[in-house]
């Protein structure tokens, strides 16, 4: 498996973020994934964390793995989650009935015409909506993973994977940016 893209990107992480060196390694060796769930995930998770050097990363270790529908589905799906974890956030923060009523008219057909298994392309969804911190999307996509035979091991793996990403972007912008504490000025 080629992952040295992404395992060379964590080693270049400061010390105070070696647990994510770690957790990477472990999340890359999931047992529960296949190939194309772990590389689509990744992708996916990848673009919905929005670092540009932690996207490349991912893109290069996924290259070998990943069938150009794979690929394109990772990417509609960190699309297509990109946009309705917002409105589904929205309808369920604000909490008002009438919107929760209301047909989204949000065009959504790369989810059932992917090019891919269709629980391959619910993991990707799911792992993204994770990073995006929508509810009812994970609580959507989580059942019907279940209902269709993936195991919650599997389930929390993608999440897991989804999970580290994320903070691997985090660890990234926290060390790019500059200390604008003010300077103390002494007499």
């Amino acid at each position: 498996m080629t992952v040295e893209p992404l395992t060379d990107l964590a080693a270049r992480l400061p010390e105070w973020a070696r647990d994510l060196k770690r957790n990477l390694a472990d999340a890359l060796a999931s047992p529960n994934l296949s190939a194309q769930q772990l590389w689509g995930v990744a992708v996916a998770s990848s673009i919905a964390a929005r670092d540009p050097a932690l996207r490349a990363a991912a893109f290069a270790a996924a290259a070998p793995h990943l069938s150009e529908a794979a690929l394109a589905a990772a990417k509609s799906a960190a699309a297509l989650m990109g946009m309705n974890n917002v409105y589904y956030r929205f309808t369920h923060l604000v909490n008002e009935p009438a919107y929760q009523k209301m047909p989204a008219r949000l065009r959504m057909q790369a989810s059932i015409q992917s090019g891919i298994e269709r629980n391959d392309f619910e993991l990707m969804a799911l792992a993204v909506s994770a990073i995006n911190g929508c509810g009812i999307c994970m609580e959507t996509h989580e059942r019907h993973l279940v209902q269709h035979g993936v195991t919650r091991e599997t389930v929390q793996d993608a999440v897991r994977l989804a999970a580290v990403l994320s903070g691997i972007a985090a660890a990234l912008e926290a060390d790019a940016r500059v200390d604008v504490a003010p300077q103390r000025n002494t007499p």
